[in-house]
């Protein structure tokens, strides 16, 4: 591998011992994956400030103690703790330490406390053709899906050394050769009242996932102005079920006008058409239990943008939630909702916001399992294995139904 004078300058100490311990671990990373150099980035997201276990604790605050500090904006996904309700995580004394030690150092290490999975949502926004280094399935996903910036699937603790860097290993989806879409997928076969419902998209991304991988789709058929909930929820599926970092919805995102342009001139290795017997099947793979009964239901994963809270606010207006509800979003929406007065509507109707972590990640949930009643893609894949309650996956609508009623209540009509 090749590196400039800057990065062997850093590599060896001129920055102190922190950058010079993160500039070995991005060049041994580069080699590893095959770059024969590293680029410039603008902006990092970090993954590895959610506590895993006391090593990620000690990595973090050996950064620290070497001198370290990002030296690129950089924003911090969720933590294991929600810092403004402490008592809402059930953490022994241990983990709660630990986990806030990790969210401590990452601060320290000039990090800006977003404590979000989706960085988008709070203004972190890298253009088109910007060079990032992201951690965060989904956020990597929206970043080179919907904002047309550049990022790998960047792990835990590689992140934050990109950050302290501001390099990152210059392979795959930074080059532009490997952003080329390789197979398509037809979804004009699907209803247009369909992909007019926030109830597909996570479907359809749980869909991609497993069928594409690690590939690069141009998916063609959805509607010119889908929202970017919408897209931002098929990517978080997408990049839980496979390996996706990548989504050109043609005609939609920034690199894909056209079909052609998304695929950069050639020709794909696979096309698809999405038919109703694959689509049913995907659905079908979001809900574990055929059980009626719901002990409680979690939404925001992603976490809820502002639109997103919002429509939770109308569908609650009048009701009495009967089982846990728990509403995963960000300090900045919170703050948006609380200024409207929404956070009293919301907490009156039986809501609990949660913010800083989210319920699949650090135990919020009550104890015992059960199931769990959500809209999310994401949540559906890992909150089985997260969690140990079983899942029923529904529109947001079915949602506030089930658990204003207490039991599974979903409209199937919309799948005919």
């Amino acid at each position: 591998m090749h590196l400039s004078a800057a990065e062997r300058a850093l590599l060896n100490g001129e920055g102190g011992p922190a950058a010079a311990m993160a500039m070995r671990l991005v060049a041994a990373a580069g080699g590893l994956l095959g770059a024969e150099r590293l680029v410039e980035i603008t902006s990092a997201h970090v993954d590895g400030c959610l506590y895993h276990g006391d090593g990620g604790v000690e990595f973090a605050e050996r950064l620290v103690e070497g001198g370290g500090r990002v030296a690129v904006p950089t924003t911090l996904n969720v933590g294991a703790l929600d810092l403004l309700h402490p008592a809402r995580v059930r953490a022994d004394a241990h983990r709660a330490a630990m986990a806030r030690r990790q969210m401590d150092a990452y601060l320290a290490l000039g990090c800006a406390p977003t404590w979000t999975c989706a960085p988008y949502q709070v203004g972190h926004r890298p253009g088109l053709g910007e060079q990032v280094a992201w951690g965060e399935s989904n956020a990597v996903v929206f970043a080179n899906s919907v904002l047309g910036a550049r990022t790998e699937r960047y792990g835990d603790f590689l992140d934050v050394c990109c950050a302290l860097t501001g390099r990152a290993p210059l392979y795959g989806l930074h080059l532009a050769e490997h952003r080329r879409a390789t197979v398509v997928v037809d979804t004009s076969a699907v209803r247009a009242e369909l992909k007019r419902r926030p109830v597909f998209y996570p479907v359809l991304g749980t869909w991609l996932g497993l069928e594409v991988g690690g590939a690069v789709a141009a998916v063609t058929g959805l509607p010119q102005d889908v929202p970017e909930d919408a897209l931002k929820a098929m990517g978080a599926a997408a990049a839980s079920t496979g390996a996706v970092g990548l989504i050109h919805v043609v005609g939609v995102t920034p690199e894909a006008p056209d079909l052609e342009t998304a695929l950069g001139g050639g020709e794909p290795e696979r096309r698809i058409a999405l038919d109703g017997t694959a689509l049913r099947s995907a659905l079908d793979r979001l809900s574990t239990t055929r059980s009626e009964r719901v002990d409680a239901v979690a939404i925001g994963s992603p976490h809820l943008s502002l639109p997103e809270a919002r429509r939770l606010r109308t569908l609650v207006a009048g009701r009495t939630l009967r089982v846990p509800f728990y509403a995963c979003t960000n300090r900045a929406v919170l703050g948006a909702l609380e200024d409207e007065g929404a956070v009293h509507d919301l907490r009156e109707a039986g809501v609990d916001i949660v913010v800083d972590t989210c319920v699949v990640v650090t135990p919020i949930l009550p104890d015992g399992g059960g199931v769990l009643m959500t809209d999310s893609g994401k949540f559906a894949h890992y909150g089985p294995a997260n969690t140990g309650y079983d899942v029923v996956y529904g529109s947001l609508e079915d949602c506030v139904a089930s658990a204003e009623a207490g039991r599974v209540i979903r409209d199937e009509g919309v799948w005919a």
